[in-house]
């Protein structure tokens, strides 16, 4: 894990995320999502470490969050509760629960989890301070480039889907949270 988040950063990521939804994280403990973290923070002491704490129970969610900070964590990214199907009132009081733990990207694939968060969902998570920015995956062009066009200054919309980025970024988007990054680095960076 340390080697890998090494090759991103120097092949052009500026950061990682850990124990995302991607990979191994389901079958994970939180004891051992906590030694990941704490390892690759020492193997990238220069660049962002960001901790998917999002889970289908908010109240795992926030303590998971808690220790991520702790442990070393810039950020946290907090995936759609899955398999519940909030309401949209339900979806932003689990991410403001989450966000007063630390910085904390929302991360919205209604593919995964059955339900999609809404633009206006969104822009009233932007309002809060601990919500910096959103991983958008919904795969609707037209949602993100509503929420990029309505959101404050300063609110981050990230693709969550590799073949989006270009378009997103067309619409006022920031960036990719990748997967791609791991084959292709240095081509998602230019």
């Amino acid at each position: 894990a340390q080697d890998l988040a090494r090759r991103l950063c120097e092949e052009g990521s500026d950061g990682v995320v850990v124990f995302g939804t991607t990979g191994e994280s389901p079958t994970l403990s939180d004891r051992e999502k906590l030694e990941l973290l704490r390892a690759v923070r020492e193997a990238v002491p220069e660049s962002a470490v960001v901790a998917g704490s999002g889970t289908n129970d908010t109240r795992h969610s926030v303590e998971l969050s808690e220790q991520a900070m702790s442990a070393g964590a810039d950020a946290l990214l907090a995936v759609n509760p899955y398999y519940n199907k909030p309401s949209q009132q339900g979806l932003y009081e689990h991410f403001r629960a989450i966000s007063e733990t630390g910085p904390t990207i929302v991360y919205n694939i209604a593919a995964r989890s059955a339900v999609n968060l809404e633009v206006a969902t969104t822009l009233r998570l932007a309002e809060l301070p601990g919500i910096i920015g959103t991983k958008e995956a919904s795969g609707d062009l037209d949602q993100m480039g509503f929420t990029c066009a309505s959101a404050p200054q300063g609110f981050r919309v990230w693709s969550g889907d590799d073949s989006k980025t270009l378009p997103l970024l067309a619409v006022g988007g920031y960036g990719l949270i990748s997967v791609t990054a791991h084959l292709a680095g240095r081509a998602f960076r230019r």
